[in-house]
């Protein structure tokens, strides 16, 4: 199943996919779905049949999530490839390959919709960067979750793109919270996939887009530490929550390890796209942030 959260009649909903419709559903929004575990996903495949339908084409698409327990889960370092591009790169503050999964957080704040605009502000950075990933909603809580059990915890599956100040990033002492939490810069959705629907997630063609042009390009087969991993860490002696959301990493291909360097600027277009979910595609636009 797909859930989504769209805005119809003055309010925000959650609904499902059904073909090339919109099933709203009668649950708060889409956390009280997750929250419910099996029974509320029971309870919104049977308002299938009974539910208020609207074309998909009609509805205007919000992000999935819209309320969140704590800041965005993210995973940092998490393609080879990627750790490996960027080296001589981070503005004397490179490290040695880590041993474990390397994790930060963003507010929860920048979360915006699948086609909504990208908040750009040359007065905040000069070095604003993409970052298409795989993120994962938790539907289970646990603590200490071993790798065995650890994908029974994933609700769903959806996309996102951790746009990055890789100026402010580096100015804070090498954590990355200040330059990966800027207001209304990391679209997502455009959906969530069901676990049981999306199946593997280490086999999901990952893709990001600058102006039409390939930027990114790899599987999740490519990951350094895979799904089950990166929550079996995270989650030790730490508890996940349904609603958690997490994102899994970048691969190759970021705009400032390229050489020369490509940073994003005001009226691109930046297109998230992965071969079982679907796609984002939002626009850099001025938004005075500072």
């Amino acid at each position: 199943m797909r859930f989504v959260t769209i805005e119809h009649a003055g309010r925000e909903w959650p609904g499902v996919l059904d073909g090339e419709d919109v099933v709203l559903l009668q649950a708060s929004d889409l956390v009280s779905v997750i929250e419910a575990g099996t029974a509320g996903v029971v309870a919104a495949r049977n308002e299938l049949a009974t539910g208020e339908r609207l074309p998909l084409a009609s509805v205007s698409l919000r992000a999935p999530l819209r309320r969140f327990r704590r800041d965005v889960l993210c995973t940092g370092w998490n393609y080879w490839d990627h750790f490996e591009e960027s080296k001589g790169k981070r503005d004397g503050q490179d490290v040695d390959r880590p041993e474990h999964p390397t994790f930060f957080t963003k507010g929860p704040d920048v979360v915006t919709g699948p086609y909504d605009e990208i908040a750009y502000d040359p007065a905040i950075s000069a070095k604003w960067d993409y970052e298409a990933e795989l993120a994962l909603v938790i539907g289970k809580a646990g603590r200490s979750i071993p790798v065995a059990d650890a994908l029974d915890h994933v609700w769903g599956y959806t996309l996102a793109n951790d746009v990055s100040q890789r100026d402010l990033q580096r100015q804070h002492g090498g954590q990355w919270l200040k330059g990966k939490s800027i207001d209304q810069t990391m679209p997502l959705g455009p959906w969530i996939v069901t676990a049981d629907e999306l199946g593997d997630p280490q086999d999901v063609h990952l893709q990001c887009l600058l102006n039409g042009e390939v930027m990114q390009d790899a599987s999740t087969k490519q990951m350094a530490y895979d799904v089950a991993t990166l929550i079996s860490e995270l989650s030790f002696g730490m508890t996940l929550r349904p609603g958690d959301l997490l994102l899994t990493g970048t691969p190759a291909g970021i705009g400032n390890a390229r050489e020369p360097q490509v940073f994003l600027a005001e009226g691109d277009e930046v297109v998230t796209r992965a071969d079982k979910i679907g796609e984002l595609r939002n626009t850099l636009v001025y938004r005075e942030l500072a």
